[in-house]
């Protein structure tokens, strides 16, 4: 899933507003769209049908949420379930692709509740994305492979003539997708919960 559009720069978010890419339905500007605030429980936690709502909106209007969505995503999730099960002799409790972006997103906020912790694992994801792009285009430079987003990774990946390497190339297709869309979204309730946009230079 090389080129997902995905850069440092890109997950930005300025002022209450997320700017998106894709069409918007019933022929609105892309800035007059803002997901649903997040509500707060009587001892300040998030109400999961509030953050539910979030995701569900990104998925509906963001292009590089909804790419999780994607049957060539979906592909590749189910490829990583198989390998997860063969290696660990577990796999992942949930069929689609979305519901682990949705179980992450909850577990990243249930786990870093407060600013400084939610800012460095956003940082985290971005460095793994990071990491994942410059792999993906490593190995699809190196064996020409197809890299446009209806492409099959995984029909792809046969080209790699190792097992290992073909592997860590898909594990890379797979994290890129993933942490772009986990990024999106989690950078828009940093900004919602604290005021401020996210950004890699700008914790306080």
């Amino acid at each position: 899933m090389n080129g997902a559009g995905a850069s440092r720069r890109g997950f930005v978010f300025g002022p209450r507003t997320v700017k998106l890419c894709g069409e918007m339905n019933e022929g609105k500007a892309a800035d007059e769209f803002r997901p649903p605030s997040l509500q707060r429980g009587a001892q300040g936690e998030i109400e999961p049908t509030s953050l539910a709502a979030v995701i569900e909106w990104f998925l509906r209007y963001d292009p590089r949420v909804a790419v999780i969505n994607h049957p060539a995503v979906q592909e590749l999730f189910e490829w990583k379930r198989r390998e997860d099960e063969r290696t660990y002799g577990e796999a992942f409790a949930f069929s689609r692709a979305e519901d682990r972006l949705a179980i992450g997103v909850f577990q990243a906020l249930a786990t870093y509740s407060d600013e400084r912790a939610l800012y460095e694992w956003i940082g985290e994801l971005l460095a793994a994305l990071d990491q994942a792009r410059r792999t993906n285009a490593e190995i699809a430079d190196a064996y020409r492979l197809q890299t446009a987003h209806s492409a099959s990774a995984l029909a792809e990946a046969g080209k790699i003539p190792t097992l290992q390497e073909r592997a860590i190339y898909l594990t890379s297709c797979w994290l890129e997708a993933l942490c772009t869309a986990e990024i999106r979204i989690l950078g828009w309730v940093y900004q919602d919960l604290y005021g401020r946009g996210f950004h890699p230079q700008n914790f306080p």
